[in-house]
């Protein structure tokens, strides 16, 4: 069987993480953020609650994304098995 590439992999792992609601309702429908299960059951109430707070405010402004907090941040990297990427700030010259 013939190797996958790097962009079928990740296609391939984020369909096995089970990404869903905390209600299993659609996020468009409720506002409520959408994450991998591990993710969601990592969470506290009070810390799913703060993003699903922040999602329903970007969405009345009109957008379709908003920030994860820093809490949703950690839940999904853990969950996933990744680490948090270092993004170099360059100076302007």
């Amino acid at each position: 069987m013939a190797r996958l590439r790097k962009s079928q992999q990740s296609l391939k792992d984020w369909s096995n993480q089970k990404w869903r609601t905390k209600s299993g309702k659609k996020s468009s429908e409720t506002g409520e953020r959408y994450l991998p299960e591990a993710a969601i059951k990592k969470l506290s109430a009070s810390e799913y609650a703060a993003g699903t707070a922040r999602k329903r405010k970007a969405m009345r402004s009109g957008k379709g994304k908003a920030k994860y907090t820093e809490a949703e941040k950690r839940a999904f990297l853990s969950s996933t098995n990744r680490k948090r990427s270092s993004k170099k700030k360059t100076k302007k010259k």
